[in-house]
């Protein structure tokens, strides 16, 4: 389970999503999460999916590797549906045993939250599939540079978000080892109850936390050793400059709300 997280990894491609802006990126995942929650019917919600999976073959990165990354949500998705499909009512009754009653409209409602779900977490891998961690803080720095009037720290908390994003796969590999570790000791993690199994995870937190300080005493010596200083007076050698490109995705992101709202319009709700 530990492996199939595959948040924060970079994958270096050439692709058309690879050579879009970072800051580009950004706008079209946000707009993309924020156009998952507007749609209403069966229309909408397959143009968007198209669209999303036509990203996915465009990115060039492995179709694997978007799965596997799903595995980690699996029983979110599996439990948030369960909830739904248990708890909103309806008018048409599909399913009934004693007080358990499952409406046509729970269906409908646990079948698009699922499917969210699925599109909101590979829009999101794809972003940091086609970004690296550096373009990244660039981009975020840049997004967030009207804050800097208000005295916020821009560079530094762009910094910290992309560290962060940036050692989650290196975290990840590093619990698995020490729990490899701890197996091939004896320690027994699977069986038990769940005070038992919380017990069990003493032994990796520990060493996982100490690992972790010893990584930020690391960095954080290596950046001095580098004179790092913070963001003030310093320059890039790549400067982000938006093209032809970033503004064409721009207007097919347009297209795309622009046929959503209109498919909203179109045809009626499926779900309320």
């Amino acid at each position: 389970m530990i492996s199939d997280i595959t948040i924060g990894q970079f994958m270096p491609g050439s692709s058309f999503i690879h050579k879009l802006d970072p800051r580009m990126k950004i706008i079209l995942m946000t707009a993309i999460i924020v156009f998952i929650f507007v749609v209403k019917n069966l229309l909408s919600l397959g143009l968007m999916s198209g669209f999303v999976v036509l990203s996915m073959l465009i990115s060039r990165i492995p179709l694997r590797m978007y799965f596997k990354g799903l595995r980690a949500i699996w029983f979110l998705v599996f439990f948030t549906a369960t909830l739904n499909m248990l708890y909103i009512k309806g008018e048409h009754a599909v399913f009934q045993y004693r007080s358990v009653t499952i409406y046509e409209e729970a269906l409908w409602q646990s079948g698009f939250i699922a499917i969210r779900l699925v599109m909101i977490v590979i829009t999101s891998s794809m972003l940091t599939y086609t970004t690296s961690p550096t373009d990244l803080t660039a981009a975020i720095e840049r997004l967030l540079a009207p804050l800097k009037l208000f005295r916020v720290p821009v560079h530094e908390l762009a910094m910290m978000m992309t560290i962060a994003l940036r050692f989650i796969p290196t975290l990840l590999e590093e619990t698995e080892k020490i729990m490899n570790a701890q197996k091939a000791r004896g320690a027994d993690m699977e069986s038990g109850g769940i005070v038992k199994r919380a017990k069990a995870l003493i032994p990796i937190l520990i060493p996982l936390f100490i690992s972790s300080f010893r990584r930020a005493f690391e960095l954080a010596t290596a950046m001095d050793c580098r004179c790092y200083t913070g963001g003030k007076g310093r320059t890039r050698l790549n400067v982000l400059r938006y093209r032809f490109r970033d503004f064409f995705a721009f207007l097919l992101m347009g297209g795309l709300c622009a046929g959503i709202i209109y498919l909203n319009t179109l045809a009626p709700a499926l779900v309320r």
